[in-house]
């Protein structure tokens, strides 16, 4: 009888990348980074003040994962570790922007926004007006939530728009259960709330805030 070969799940191919990177095979962070890249960076795009900072932050992410491999400890995934860095490298943007260039006039990064962070909001295969809808939609909820405290913004993108576990997302804020849930309600409450104050009643319903 011929055995079936079953697909590897996520976590069982992240612990055998993180084997492969290890031992720096030729190809391991290649292959890291056509998995991760791109979601690392929208995630960093989302935490940072001034988002024409996110390609910066996304190398210095994939540096500091390549310099620092060998010293991972296995105490979470390596996708969970990966988020963890991304987001104490976007924190540390931060503080720096606030004490060097908050005076500044910030760069306007719409141009950035049509190479593809919004791309996870638009259904490719609607007509030119709904994907204007789409676009006009997704840019008012990302200004909105680019406001909401960065505690609890950080908890909605991980667990609204990364779709992280609760588990993996304790492991990444480094927090208890209870913290994450609650951040997670207060964050989407302060972008209802946002949404409401700043926009018309039906452009806020187009966001679905409900707590599981």
């Amino acid at each position: 009888m011929a055995l079936i070969e079953t697909p590897l799940s996520p976590k069982s191919a992240d612990a055998d990348l993180l084997i492969r990177l290890r031992a720096r095979r030729p190809g391991a962070f290649e292959e890291l980074l056509e998995a991760y890249q791109q979601p690392i960076y929208r995630f960093v795009y989302r935490l940072l003040d001034d988002p024409s900072e996110a390609p910066d932050v996304t190398q210095e992410v994939f540096i500091k994962v390549f310099c620092k491999i060998d010293n991972f400890r296995g105490d979470c995934s390596l996708k969970t570790w990966l988020y963890r860095i991304a987001a104490n490298e976007a924190a540390n943007r931060r503080r720096w922007f606030f004490r060097h260039r908050r005076p500044e006039t910030c760069i306007d990064a719409a141009a950035d926004s049509e190479n593809g962070h919004h791309d996870s909001f638009v259904d490719q295969s609607e007509g030119p007006f709904d994907l204007t809808y789409q676009r006009e939609r997704a840019q008012m909820i990302e200004e909105t939530l680019r406001r909401v405290d960065k505690r609890f913004r950080l908890a909605v993108i991980l667990r609204d728009i990364e779709e992280l576990s609760y588990n993996e997302i304790a492991e990444v804020m480094q927090v208890s259960l209870g913290t994450v849930k609650s951040r997670i309600l207060r964050g989407r409450e302060a972008l209802k709330t946002g949404l409401l104050s700043e926009f018309p009643a039906e452009a806020a319903e187009t966001y679905a805030v409900q707590a599981e």
